[in-house]
């Protein structure tokens, strides 16, 4: 049995596409996954799966690559939020943002308080999506450890956070701002008319064609005018290709 089993099954089972995702890059990471829970065989592997949540949880944690925290890369976030007010905001005092792959939720919601910050009375629609359910569950809660919200500024963290213990909990005000849902980027279509899509650290690990195919569709669902913002490991060489121009470093404006 080998890995192009595995990748059928996996498909089966849990409709996650591993063919998208670099090859080599990928059966590296399963192949040290496997080692670390003690898996000799693909076929030994796929039993644990199927009996164990615990291990179903950690295989699709390390595949969706759930990390994530508030404001990753600050500085860069802080081009984000001058994009915000000198563009976005100039052109609509509503904004329809999309916060792809998120993870936790520490992205949208970083989103989020900005948006409270500098445009108060905005009525603000963040869609949060990603392809795992139990992360979903656990971005809906809102409850992070310090590690997490290590870039959150303290007037943020007073104004925006409660402390519980080792934990800290967002703010109702901006839960309520962010609506989470599961979506596969490779298998589901995209909702359209995006001022803003955020996608971050996650478009690295696709093999080119399935790159290609993502970007177009971003395109396609921004707003003219619209920005893209992608990780700090994500430069888009062709962007023109994709009807993007760029805005910064790390974002890209739709033509």
């Amino acid at each position: 049995m080998d890995m192009g089993y595995f990748e059928k099954w996996v498909l089966k089972e849990f409709s996650i596409n591993l063919s998208a995702y670099k090859s080599n890059q990928l059966h590296r990471r399963i192949n040290s996954l496997m080692s670390r829970v003690g898996a000799s065989s693909i076929e030994q592997y796929i039993e644990m799966l199927k009996k164990d949540p615990e291990q179903k949880q950690k295989f699709l944690d390390f595949i969706t690559i759930n990390v994530s925290e508030f404001f990753r890369n600050p500085e860069i976030f802080e081009e984000l939020k001058d994009k915000l007010k000198s563009e976005l905001l100039k052109n609509s005092s509503s904004l329809k943002i999309w916060s792809a792959a998120c993870s936790i939720g520490a992205e949208p919601y970083s989103i989020g308080m900005y948006l409270d910050e500098i445009s108060p009375t905005g009525r603000h629609k963040i869609i949060a999506t990603d392809i795992d359910n139990t992360i979903i569950e656990r971005a809906k809660r809102g409850e992070y450890v310090i590690s997490e919200i290590k870039n959150v500024k303290k007037e943020y963290l007073d104004k925006y956070f409660t402390q519980q213990g080792d934990k800290y909990i967002m703010s109702p005000k901006i839960k309520n701002m962010v609506t989470f849902k599961k979506h596969d980027l490779i298998l589901e279509n995209y909702d359209r008319d995006f001022d803003l899509i955020v996608c971050r650290n996650v478009v690295i690990y696709f093999n080119q064609d399935i790159k290609d195919k993502i970007y177009k569709k971003f395109s396609e669902s921004l707003k003219k005018g619209g920005l893209l913002f992608v990780g700090a490991t994500e430069s888009i060489y062709n962007y023109r290709d994709y009807g993007f121009e760029k805005a910064s470093t790390f974002i890209y404006r739709k033509l």
